[in-house]
């Protein structure tokens, strides 16, 4: 049975998709762009900024069920431009920590609301 997670500690989903799925142990984190859930507006418009509040979104989500970071098992991080790819990787290095989860990186021709990054992910209780 797939149950819909949702916290007002992160932004509302900004389309028919759920902020996240639990089914069974697993948790399905939704693309989350770097909205802040008190302004619903985007942080800045520096990528640094972006990426920090996209993996607190994720964050948020995944203690509102009892999880933490340490218990994703695989990220994507989408970026507008490839190009700060170095910069998002510091900002993700401040987050996870070994065993790191296992991660794409793409760049895209664009996010929606004109976005920077946007990252989901996926975390197992163990």
């Amino acid at each position: 049975m797939n149950i819909k997670i949702s916290t007002e500690n992160a932004p509302k989903a900004v389309g028919p998709y759920s902020q996240a799925i639990k089914a069974g142990d697993t948790i399905y984190v939704s693309g989350q762009l770097p909205i802040d859930h008190t302004t619903g507006k985007f942080v800045s418009n520096e990528v640094v900024d972006q990426a920090h509040q996209s993996i607190k979104n994720i964050k948020a989500i995944l203690e509102s069920e009892g999880y933490s970071l340490t218990d994703s098992v695989k990220v994507t991080v989408y970026l507008k431009d490839i190009n700060d790819f170095a910069a998002v990787n510091e900002v993700y290095a401040q987050y996870f920590s070994e065993p790191y989860p296992a991660r794409c990186a793409y760049g895209v021709a664009a996010l929606p609301l004109g976005a920077l990054v946007e990252i989901d992910c996926i975390a197992v209780k163990n």
